[in-house]
């Protein structure tokens, strides 16, 4: 009997904590949503790794301005001599020609070498490029994480609109059936109509049909918030701000300069990588100056069984050598002419898009700027309406409970706080979706990553 006792305790205690275990939910605000996308998102990681690549690029790209150092050694085991073939007259047999066999059956060569560029002028701007190119990758990982934010950020607030839609559905639905139940009593005491109660009852279904289109639609942006979050999908969590909190700090104004914007930032570095790779064709028809030397031991031997010993037989001859090497291109059949026509052309195609994308830029935020105060105006009126309606709507509630109103007055009156609701909530989100595209435009996106 103990023994049962204690295993049945055991049991429960290990429902409990499995129970709690499942329970357990993860409160996320904003700010930490869009930084834990920011840390996890796989374009932000793949241009991460693209920035690296590019700094290791660099790296290689200074190598080549360094001293290159290098040790040959090689041993050759001549098993047949070559022949060359000497005039008689060198051994007083004119007229003759004789074979004559040279050299040594076993030959060792050890040698060091060392190399220098003195001036290259197309490595040097070479460097420059390379640089550059870092500098363009970490932008790029810049903008990439500034457009998860900008993603992530309209993803919470649609979620947090659905969660406020889901109250006022479950708001309706508990007056709803207080009317159902009311309805219900005046039609069992004979006192109303048959049909009114079915129109209650038609109503109460469409919001039970609502109240579960509007929780599968949360449970599934939910999981898109886990996905681009890098969360596991059977993690509960849950949404902290709230829908009306603001994004913006400060009224936004009027703004024409979207200089330090990164799409501006990229757009400029691209046009000096532009510039830099029109300078190395023009650096091509620089001569090119480098100096090298070599220092080496060469040890040729007839008998391998003596050929690491000392001894007059066994001679190690030295050599070395520098030298400094110019080169100065002279034609080239117009190669560099034609590379270099069309860098301009690739640096004319980066001006012009770098023109355009500024007067979009002030284009887009006047607009946004316009949107946002639209939509702040629509999102006070709409709140207006909306406390007006539920008034409206638990005037003619009373007046019914009292028999001075009628059903379809009653119905009337809650189609329209229905479509107050949703005018809010519709109101809600786009001025979300306005505050976050003011933020993309001049920057402030990056506020919510950076803390």
């Amino acid at each position: 009997m103990k023994r049962t006792i204690i295993s049945m305790a055991v049991m429960l205690l290990g429902c409990q904590l499995g129970f709690a275990q499942e329970s357990k939910t993860t409160g996320l605000s904003l700010q930490q949503c869009v930084q834990m996308a920011v840390k996890k998102n796989i374009n932000v990681k793949t241009a991460r790794i693209d920035d690296q690549k590019s700094k290791y690029k660099k790296e290689e790209a200074y190598a080549s301005l360094l001293p290159k150092v290098n040790f040959n050694s090689n041993f050759t085991d001549n098993v047949q001599l070559p022949t060359t073939v000497l005039p008689g007259e060198l051994l007083g047999k004119p007229g003759t020609m004789l074979p004559l066999q040279m050299g040594s059956q076993y030959s060792t060569t050890a040698s060091l070498s060392i190399s220098q560029v003195l001036y290259n002028q197309t490595a040097f701007t070479a460097v420059k490029i390379l640089t550059k190119s870092s500098e363009l990758s970490s932008l790029t990982v810049e903008k990439a994480s500034e457009e998860i934010a900008f993603e992530v950020a309209k993803l919470y607030a649609l979620s947090q609109t659905t969660a406020e839609q889901r109250k006022l559905i479950d708001q309706n639905i508990v007056r709803t059936e207080r009317l159902r139940d009311i309805t219900k009593i005046t039609v069992d005491n004979g006192v109303g109509k048959q049909v009114d109660l079915d129109r209650v009852n038609v109503n109460l279904e469409n919001l039970y049909t609502q109240q579960s289109n509007t929780k599968s639609a949360q449970e599934q942006q939910l999981n898109m918030i886990k996905y681009m979050l890098d969360l596991p999908l059977e993690q509960n969590i849950a949404l902290t701000d709230t829908a009306a909190m603001p994004l913006l700090k400060n009224e936004p104004l009027l703004q024409t300069d979207f200089s330090n914007h990164v799409t501006i930032r990229l757009l400029e570095s691209q046009k000096d990588l532009n510039l830099l790779n029109k300078k190395v064709i023009s650096d091509g028809y620089l001569p090119t100056l480098s100096l090298s030397g070599q220092a080496a031991y060469q040890g040729l031997r007839n008998d391998f069984s003596t050929y690491f010993k000392t001894g007059a037989a066994n001679k190690w001859y030295p050599m070395a050598n520098f030298a400094v090497s110019l080169s100065v291109p002279v034609f080239d059949g117009f190669e560099k002419r034609s590379k270099s026509r069309q860098a301009t052309l690739d640096l004319q195609k980066t001006q012009a898009t770098l023109e355009s994308t500024k007067e979009s830029f002030s284009m887009n935020y006047k607009n946004a700027l316009n949107n946002y105060l639209n939509s702040k105006d629509v999102v006070r009126r709409q709140k207006q309406n909306l406390e007006l309606a539920e008034k409206v709507y638990k005037e003619t509630t009373l007046k019914y409970r009292e028999g001075m109103a009628t059903m379809s007055s009653l119905l009337q009156d809650e189609m329209s706080l229905s479509s107050a609701q949703g005018g809010y909530l519709t109101a809600l989100y786009n001025f979300k979706e306005a505050e976050l595209k003011i933020m993309s435009i001049n920057g402030d996106i990056k506020n919510l990553f950076n803390s």
